[in-house]
């Protein structure tokens, strides 16, 4: 097999989070973005040490699997991996990838555990309560455009008009504030020039409250266009509220980014109508969640996350025990332990998260919760209140090696970790084994249906 050869083969399986495993003549080649039981076009682009990766050039032969119903944006949007999948199809490729990865996360341990398998999201379509849209070109030069990036591009952008995973009121404002620029002229932020205006499009709603809130990010090169109370964005701010859509409007923001890296980075916030926040509701509780405070992005889904967490906490908070809620985002999960325990304190290190949890505390009439922004790492040392339970919910990267040696440290009995990315939970297992912890149970949860995304949540106990 050698760099630039084209070579036919079948995918076998797609280890986390899109590799797909591909047989062929020469050998074993992996492939991103191939699905299961397809039979593919492959152009070899690496060979190392014996292990060979090659582009998908072409799918020869449809998965026995693709049976499900696709967007006309499905290959070519980088959003959505197994949308031509039928659910349970989906399901057990999530199944096993997790189960494949927190059995060599577990693998130096002589106890044996219990993995549950999957849990199904409640809804598969329309379930997302936040999307982050990008303004580009579909093409070099080519027209205004917003939605997602294509699949293996860093510059075409396509317009997602129809995008099956958000509700109609999601594609109501895209296509209004894509018309609404374009009509205008305005020029999109090129990413490599650092030239240009239109950068994202932020759409939060919550499920059970219909609360909208609309973020446009901007940077301030055209005073015409993006200066504060300009014409245009009282006009742009007037076209989104003349919408049929069928929730309501929280909130219409205007955010400044004149940062040169790819990303949302708010250095001022306009409200130019509403205010900066909506109110989403789970499990009973309402949460005030901000512009860019973390919450779960399927609220149904993270209704079961959650009740996950809570039954794999079960009885094990004592009377009047202090609980570590490290990397709490809104406070979701500290709010539902706070009930069953003397005192709750949640980490997180973005502060605007954090305000927003102690409102939602309050709100809730929960008195015995105390939120505190900071990193996890440097904060433990100065929380005077030792843990009589931890749960962990860290991002994408999981743990801190030297965070996850000072979780350890408080010897607590038992430890519930929720995990984005079961490749990081696999990693900081190893750590918790190697350090007198074993791993009890495990089980999949998907959030992200269609996506490569799954939640995990493992129950760790004291050896």
């Amino acid at each position: 097999m050698k760099k630039g050869q084209i070579i036919e083969g079948i995918v076998t399986r797609v280890d986390f989070p899109n590799k797909g495993i591909t047989e062929t003549e020469e050998g074993v080649v992996t492939v991103k973005n191939a699905l299961p039981g397809q039979k593919i076009n492959i152009g070899i682009s690496k060979v190392r040490n014996g292990k060979a990766e090659g582009r998908l050039l072409g799918v020869l032969e449809k998965s026995p699997h693709e049976t499900g119903e696709v967007c006309e944006h499905f290959g070519v949007c980088g959003g959505c991996t197994y949308l031509s999948f039928n659910y349970d199809s989906e399901l057990e490729i999530k199944k096993e990838q997790v189960r494949k990865l927190v059995s060599e996360g577990a693998s130096k341990q002589s106890e044996p555990w219990e993995f549950q398998g999957i849990k199904a999201s409640p809804a598969l379509y329309g379930y997302r309560n936040k999307m982050e849209f990008s303004f580009g070109d579909e093409y070099k030069d080519g027209p205004l455009s917003l939605g997602m990036h294509k699949r293996s591009s860093f510059y075409d952008v396509v317009t997602v008009d129809t995008c099956k995973i958000v509700d109609e009121d999601y594609r109501l404002i895209l296509s209004a504030t894509l018309k609404f620029f374009k009509d205008r002229n305005v020029p999109y932020y090129h990413r490599l020039k650092h030239e240009g205006v239109l950068r994202h499009l932020l759409v939060r709603k919550g499920h059970a409250t219909g609360e909208i809130l609309v973020g446009l990010v901007m940077s301030t090169q055209d005073p015409s266009v993006s200066a504060e109370g300009c014409k245009t964005m009282e006009e742009y701010r007037d076209t989104l509220l003349a919408l049929p859509i069928k929730g309501s409007f929280a909130g219409i923001l205007q955010i400044d980014n004149d940062n040169v890296a790819d990303t949302v980075t708010p250095e001022a916030i306009h409200v130019l109508y509403g205010h900066d926040y909506f109110y989403e509701e789970l499990l009973g509780l309402k949460f005030k969640v901000s512009t860019f405070s973390f919450f779960q992005t399927n609220s149904a889904g993270a209704e079961v996350l959650y009740d996950t967490v809570r039954e794999y906490v079960g009885n094990g908070i004592k009377k009047g025990g202090t609980v570590y809620d490290l990397y709490s985002g809104t406070g979701t999960i500290a709010q539902l332990m706070a009930p069953v325990a003397g005192k709750v304190i949640g980490v997180e290190i973005i502060e605007e998260a954090v305000e927003a949890a102690k409102a939602n505390a309050a709100l809730n009439g929960l008195s015995n919760c105390e939120f505190i922004a900071g990193d996890v790492l440097k904060v433990l040392d100065d929380i005077e209140d030792k843990p009589d339970y931890i749960i962990l919910d860290p991002p994408r990267d999981g743990i801190h090696p030297k965070a996850i040696g000072k979780i350890i440290d408080y010897g607590v009995q038992n430890i519930v970790y929720v995990s984005c990315k079961p490749t990081s939970l696999k990693r900081d297992l190893e750590i918790f084994i190697d350090n007198g912890y074993r791993l009890v149970k495990a089980v999949a949860v998907d959030q992200f249906p269609w996506t490569s995304g799954v939640e995990t949540c493992a129950l760790l106990s004291k050896a």
